[in-house]
């Protein structure tokens, strides 16, 4: 395994991500700072950086793009299908984990009438005059979640040439369970410093919200790194990030009125959610999708994954 490599990727993607938190901090606002979703989108770019470093300069793969997933062989028509499994399966998963929530009990649901996508609009929107019906609120919003999904992709590409680009190939060495692993422990902790500010889970205690992070970047890594694995290609991973990321909002779209949705229990964020990944991975097992089946070149990005083919 390329050791060298790996842990200069994990310094390069989390020292200048934690840096560039700092403003956060600095001003008292915490995530209310007004330049945060900046410092965020910039902070997610770091792990693309470090790993384009890594494979130019501290172990430089003959074809770094190749190694990182961003071409391949085949092309778009390789890997095209499970592009379209990163757009529609991220939107299917959350649906599926808000019922789960809804039949356990834990997320109050209104189907129909969106009264609580009503509540967070205002009356503005949604009044007396019927200027817009609940109905057509819900599918504009449902819209945005599909554009904002594609345009999430590229901030999105950023996390993903990096974790799933270099270091989960890096790791196979490991073997795929504990490559998949420790990817989403080390990316779980990367998120620390805004996680300490109330990132993604601001209703448990820190511990807590660590712990719950290091699940969820776990589980939905290891989807995230079969896609990478399965396509040969880091675009279906950064697709599905990119829908993952926008598809959050569809739990206020459904959501009952007076009942505020938490993330620590709601939606794959959420302990219930976590239900639903876990059934993925286990139906991707049972079908013989996992582990991957993987195909290496010569010269691979991780220096003890030599062999044509295996099964790790």
């Amino acid at each position: 395994m390329d050791v060298r490599g790996t842990v200069w990727f994990v310094v390069l993607a989390y020292a200048p991500a934690w840096l560039l938190t700092t403003p956060l901090w600095l001003t008292g606002e915490g995530l209310s700072w007004g330049w945060a979703p900046v410092a965020l989108t910039f902070m997610m770019l770091t792990p693309a950086v470090a790993a384009v470093a890594v494979t130019k300069w501290i172990s430089p793969s003959g074809a770094p793009l190749r190694a990182l997933g961003l071409t391949n062989p085949g092309g778009i028509k390789k890997w095209w299908r499970y592009a379209v499994l990163g757009c529609v399966g991220p939107l299917l998963a959350v649906l599926l984990a808000l019922l789960v929530g809804y039949l356990l009990g834990v997320y109050r649901a209104d189907w129909t009438g969106f009264s609580g996508l009503v509540e967070q609009v205002g009356a503005t929107v949604v009044g007396e005059q019927n200027q817009t019906s609940p109905t057509a609120l819900a599918l504009t919003q449902l819209g945005q979640v599909v554009l904002l999904g594609w345009l999430h992709t590229l901030p999105a590409l950023g996390e993903e040439l990096g974790w799933r680009g270099y270091l989960t190939k890096a790791l196979l060495p490991l073997g795929q369970p504990g490559a998949f692993l420790t990817t989403g422990v080390l990316w779980g902790l990367w998120h620390a410093p805004i996680l300490l500010l109330g990132y993604n889970y601001p209703t448990v205690p820190i511990v807590v919200s660590f712990l719950m992070m290091g699940c969820f970047c776990v589980l939905v890594g290891t989807l995230l790194s079969w896609l990478r694995l399965a396509s040969d290609s880091v675009w279906p991973a950064a697709i599905a990030h990119g829908f993952l990321n926008s598809a959050g909002t569809m739990a206020v779209i459904f959501s009952q009125a007076g009942h505020p949705v938490d993330n620590a229990n709601v939606g794959l964020l959420g302990w219930s959610g976590w239900i639903v990944l876990i059934l993925l991975i286990l139906v991707l097992i049972m079908i013989g999708k996992l582990p991957v089946r993987i195909q290496v070149t010569k010269q691979g990005i991780s220096k003890g994954v030599e062999r044509r083919s295996r099964k790790a």
